[in-house]
């Protein structure tokens, strides 16, 4: 099995590498699906606006690809758990897809045709090759462009985190699968880069005498569950992984997330920190949490979910 490639300013310490499939042409087509902004529910933490530009700066850098080695990763294990479902899927979704991170990783004897749909134009561009017959569509996660049961197979990976109402996206999710189809996701967790925000924090008050959120809030745990049951979903699989990246510093882990289209984009965000916060958060950093080889660890939690449409074929203990 082939190494992960990774970043070259740092080391993924947990890799496990599936099959990949071998590259061949698509077609594609741009829908005409509007891409909406904010939700306009109570749930409006995340200016979604600004994430679809992050994430279209990041997609069209010329060395995008240096900073994908966290989707890469994820995609390929989201990848493994379909090929854990003993079926093959004729019509299958990618629900903030990128440059198909998941579809890459599959195969057309598990998935006969394939839409991806994401937010980031650029991204879609710039899709890479499957042997699956594949369509890209611009699509906003909370508002899906699809018929009610469309679909054998929704899958997600690291998109749902910048979601305002996680709620409908998951009432979207179960709206466009078919009865008995299932939901294959990962996003991130709450425990993502508390090293940084922890740094952060204590830079601000100790200089500037209080501090302004500067990571984005990330859902708990528990909360997944619980939407997902209240969709519809039944048969719930919610687990946690952790993937620790060590880093040279604090600043190169904010160019990474920047690179990624990670930056923070929630609507209370400070815009610029003062350089002596900045210079004092990298120590604070480097003494918390510094490893012996002088890099700086920077952990990254992935709740990986698992849910399916009811059917009176499935048998619930």
């Amino acid at each position: 099995m082939a190494p992960s490639a990774l970043c070259v300013r740092c080391s993924l310490l947990v890799l496990r590498k599936g099959y990949r499939a071998p590259s061949s042409s698509t077609w594609h087509k741009y829908g005409n699906a509007p891409v909406r902004g904010a939700s306009t529910s109570v749930f409006n933490v995340f200016d979604r606006g600004m994430k679809r530009r992050q994430k279209n700066w990041a997609a069209s850098q010329a060395n995008a690809q240096q900073y994908e080695y966290l989707r890469e990763e994820i995609g390929d294990r989201v990848a493994d758990r379909v090929f854990d479902v003993a079926r093959t899927f004729p019509f299958a979704l990618d629900i903030g897809s990128g440059r198909g991170y998941i579809s890459r990783h599959l195969t057309k004897e598990t998935v006969e045709r394939f839409v991806q749909a994401d937010v980031c134009e650029e991204a879609l561009k710039r899709s890479s090759a499957s042997e699956i017959p594949t369509i890209n569509v611009i699509a906003d996660e909370e508002f899906l462009p699809f018929k009610d049961n469309t679909f054998d197979l929704v899958v997600s990976s690291l998109s749902l985190h910048w979601v305002n109402d996680l709620p409908r996206a998951f009432q979207e999710i179960y709206r466009v699968l078919k009865n008995d189809g299932v939901f294959i996701g990962a996003m991130f967790g709450g425990e993502t880069l508390y090293e940084l925000r922890c740094s952060l924090q204590l830079a601000e008050i100790e200089r500037e005498g209080g501090f302004s959120p500067h990571v984005s809030p990330f859902t708990a745990v528990n909360d997944i569950g619980n939407l997902m049951g209240r969709a519809g979903f039944n048969m719930l699989t919610v687990d946690t992984d952790e993937i620790q990246v060590h880093y040279p510093g604090m600043f190169e882990l904010m160019k990474d997330l920047q690179g990624m289209g990670e930056s923070n984009c929630a609507w209370n965000r400070r815009c610029l920190l003062h350089r002596d916060s900045m210079l004092a958060a990298a120590a604070i950093y480097q003494e918390m949490y510094g490893a012996e080889d002088g890099s700086m660890p920077a952990t990254f939690q992935i709740y990986c979910m698992i849910g399916w449409k009811p059917h009176e074929s499935q048998v619930i203990c």
